[in-house]
């Protein structure tokens, strides 16, 4: 059978602890075989809390679980297949497809016959296209499985629609701290491992970065080390030694990815500088493109800033301009300049409001012609025809003005987009433009009389 269906059968011959050979994965050895063995999600675990109450009521029902890598998800749903009497099936979405979805269907028909039920436990399933995902559905409605797909990824964007209304979504979280101190505790008890110190553990913990199964992992490789070293007392050297390089967990295309840019990119604008450079340490931390972060700080520079500081474009510029130069990691200094530059800049979105609102206008509005005193006039023919009859040079006006004169379309309402904010250099932009519209009132008023 291919590898994107797994069939383990009925649960109750057991799953996690039942494989204690050497050779088994301490994640895999670790893995709960009872709802009270689960360490963290309490929100939908804890007393009186849906899947809690799900477990105890013996009512499976079908369910999206988002949550990062390491949270629980697939354990979760091989407890429901255990606790519910069920057999358990699991696909892989990034090595399975429709065929596997077909033996999946058949595999769940034969159990039906032998008066089972049966959990379909799909991983990964944002990697399914549309038309895998709607393969579910006739056997989801008809009650033949109880669908359970996991994803890292947010339901909303990556699930089909009517797959996400036959299934109730449950948020997993990162494990806690304190949790992960615990988990900590009993892999090193089932390892009888050397003594780790305090510092060594927060290490760990850090390091694992909510991650459980990273945890376990680590510890794997750590406890190796300890025991090919012949050390009984681990610290945190020895920690980062093993380790070798603290790598956060960070998905470049997914979730965590947009959902630090949105903090850095809110934390310049609301001009908190060390809220600023820890989002955007953050994210090299975790692998993020320096390029593409300079890339936003431009956007932050036109969007957040604008003409309240005209020199923050310039400097997020030089910035990425300079990071091309450098590299990393001279360059990323750079970028961290402008970082703070752009938090503690005055702030103003008055020009990004006054694009869109012309956008929005000109999306709606007739094409409505040039003005003839504003059109180009190249060749006689034109001339005759008025074009760019009566045009004011503005140059050759006091204070190269032309007050009074119309640039808009004809016909078109008098509008205001863009409305200079009161801070920074749009404080001065504000005041000239009241003086040059105090001078088109007065020509108005002259022509008037």
């Amino acid at each position: 059978m291919d590898k994107g269906l797994q069939p383990t059968g009925n649960p109750k011959a057991g799953t996690g602890t039942a494989s204690t050979g050497h050779r088994t994965p301490l994640a895999e050895r670790l893995r709960p075989t009872a709802l009270d063995e689960v360490i963290g999600q309490q929100h939908l675990l804890g007393p009186g809390k849906p899947l809690r109450m799900a477990f105890e009521t013996a009512r499976p029902h079908s369910m999206i679980l988002w949550g990062p890598p390491g949270v629980g998800k697939t354990t979760l749903a091989r407890l429901m297949a255990r606790g519910f009497n069920a057999q358990f099936l699991a696909i892989s979405a990034v090595l399975g497809g429709v065929k596997e979805i077909r033996e999946a269907v058949q595999a769940a028909e034969s159990s039906r016959a032998l008066g089972e039920e049966t959990i379909l436990f799909v991983d990964e399933v944002h990697r399914f296209n549309k038309s895998q995902q709607d393969a579910f559905l006739p056997y989801v409605e008809a009650g033949l499985f109880t669908f359970i797909g996991a994803t890292t990824e947010n339901p909303s964007f990556e699930v089909n629609g009517a797959l996400l209304s036959r299934a109730t979504v449950y948020v997993l979280q990162p494990i806690g701290a304190a949790d992960m101190r615990l988990l900590l505790a009993r892999a090193q008890t089932t390892l009888e491992m050397a003594v780790i110190d305090d510092d060594a553990r927060e290490r760990l913990v850090g390091w694992a970065d909510g991650d459980a199964r990273r945890l376990l992992n680590a510890v794997e490789i750590v406890d190796a080390s300890a025991q090919a070293q012949g050390v009984d007392m681990i610290g945190a050297d020895f920690i980062d030694t093993a380790l070798s390089q603290n790598l956060r967990r960070f998905d470049k295309g997914g979730d965590q990815f947009y959902d630090q840019i949105s903090a850095l990119h809110k934390s310049v604008r609301g001009s908190n500088p060390d809220a600023a450079l820890y989002w955007f340490v953050r994210m090299l931390d975790g692998g993020a493109d320096p390029r593409y972060l300079a890339r936003r700080l431009v956007r932050m520079a036109t969007e957040d800033i604008g003409l309240a500081d005209p020199r923050a474009l310039r400097l997020a510029l030089d910035a990425a301009e300079t990071y091309e130069r450098l590299g990393s990691p001279e360059g990323e200094l750079a970028l961290a300049e402008a970082v703070v530059y752009l938090a503690v800049a005055p702030k103003s979105n008055a020009v990004y409001s006054a694009y869109n609102a012309v956008r929005a206008f000109i999306a709606k509005d007739q094409s409505r012609p040039v003005p003839l005193h504003l059109r180009n006039a190249p060749t006689r023919m034109m001339k005759e025809m008025g074009f760019g009859k009566e045009y004011r040079y503005a140059h050759d006006e006091g204070d190269a003005y032309a007050a009074g004169e119309v640039y808009l379309p004809d016909g078109m309402p008098t509008v205001q987009w863009y409305k200079p904010a009161p801070r920074g250099m749009e404080i001065k932009i504000a005041e000239k433009l009241a003086q040059l519209r105090a001078l088109d009132s007065a020509t108005v008023r002259k022509k008037g009389e």
